[in-house]
């Protein structure tokens, strides 16, 4: 039996104060954003022949159309939840349709490569890439006119290598598709169409053509996707504070949960069903911490997943338990959606004391609703299940609000 080689979340990596992975942990790759190029296939070129039968004198021309190359199609699949794939085949390539045939015979068209992306990835096309220009050394001859391509021109191979690890430029996405909805299909790349038999050419003045047309080059670019989960509720907070407990005990979603920071590496997303057959989706945002805007921790690689979120639940550890104090948790988590994206401190938001269990967090929740007043609190504590029953009507009324 074949043992699967885990693949490693390379993003923990770069979590400061996160628990190193041990021998045995499986963690599998989460992707969320990728450059990627796709090449639709050419279309099939058109035949140049001519009937030749026993008993038909001059049967003149019969050569077919050749088949259309196949399209580059990205599908909203509710069963894909990251773009994981693509790292692995970064280059797509869909097949060239096949040549026309004999006895005015259509070439074969070939098959759309349809691949499957998270619902909420977004598409941008980024600008085409300038050719390489080669090194002057391996040039000879007046003008350059001879090349010698055994030779690798210096710095050629690592330019090509500097442009693939550049990061991408927000001012050069140019976004052209948004897949929000379940088998939404968007043509990434159209195939090129097929060329034209000889049989088009024929007339009364040419009764034997040889002319054909070669079939259309395929669409083909260099692209970025981004994935935004599609959630109504967003669950944001500090490292251990308590999100992956509190979605755990609302909803089906099984994150991990563990008394380390940085437990959660990738969004879970889970359905909290409400009275009157109603249901709520509710996004566990990994742990944001001072700097985040500025790609400080996991920073710009989960922020991104707020975007969506039309209530921003703000949990808090109203204990104290890992050493912060609650007030300055809410400050430094509004200034760090603030500077990431304005538009997120226009959402609706409530606030979320959590661990109201421990002993010390009773004493710190007074003293929070005496520096805000008219702010709105519900005191839980996610571990026992106390005031859960409230939030989450509460989480209904809101989000059916803000819709």
């Amino acid at each position: 039996m074949a043992v699967r080689r885990p693949r490693v979340c390379k993003i923990a990596n770069f979590c400061e104060g996160a628990r190193p992975f041990a021998a045995g942990d499986i963690v599998f790759m989460f992707v969320d954003h990728i450059r990627i190029q796709a090449k639709a296939g050419d279309g099939g070129d058109g035949s140049a022949s001519f009937r030749r039968e026993s008993f038909v004198p001059k049967g003149g021309p019969d050569g077919g159309d050749g088949g259309r190359g196949g399209s580059v199609i990205l599908r909203a699949d509710v069963h894909t939840d990251n773009l994981t794939p693509f790292f692995y085949e970064p280059i797509i390539k869909a097949k060239n349709g096949d040549r026309g045939g004999n006895k005015q015979c259509f070439g074969k068209s070939a098959p759309d490569k349809v691949l499957p992306v998270p619902i909420g990835t977004i598409v941008y096309r980024l600008p085409d890439e300038e050719p390489d220009d080669y090194d002057p050394e391996v040039a000879h001859g007046d003008g350059a006119m001879f090349v010698d391509f055994s030779k690798t021109p210096k710095g050629h191979e690592a330019a090509r290598a500097e442009r693939k690890q550049r990061a991408v430029d927000p001012n050069e996405l140019e976004t052209i598709a948004d897949l929000t909805e379940p088998e939404q299909e968007f043509v990434l790349c159209a195939g090129g169409k097929g060329g034209l038999g000889n049989v088009h050419f024929k007339s009364s003045r040419n009764q034997a053509p040889t002319r054909y047309t070669e079939g259309e080059p395929g669409g083909e670019g260099t692209f970025y996707l981004e994935l935004r989960k599609i959630a109504d509720a967003g669950l944001v907070g500090y490292p251990n504070a308590g999100k992956s407990t509190l979605l755990g005990a609302i909803s089906a979603a099984r994150p991990k949960v563990a008394p380390y920071p940085f437990t959660t590496l990738t969004p879970h997303i889970g359905v909290v069903e409400l009275p009157g057959f109603q249901r709520v989706t509710v996004a566990d945002i990994p742990g944001l911490i001072e700097g985040a805007h500025a790609n400080v921790g996991l920073g710009h690689d989960f922020l991104r997943h707020i975007v969506r979120c039309k209530l921003l639940v703000f949990v808090l550890d109203m204990a104290g338990s890992e050493g912060r104090e609650p007030i300055e948790d809410l400050q430094k988590l509004r200034k760090e959606l603030d500077l990431h994206d304005p538009r997120l401190s226009e959402r609706p938001w409530i606030v979320v004391a959590n661990k109201m269990d421990l002993p010390e967090a009773k004493e710190k929740l007074k003293h929070f609703k005496t520096r805000y007043r008219k702010l709105e609190v519900l005191p839980i504590a996610a571990a026992t299940g106390e005031g859960l029953e409230k939030l989450t009507a509460r989480l209904g009324e809101l989000i059916a609000a803000a819709a």
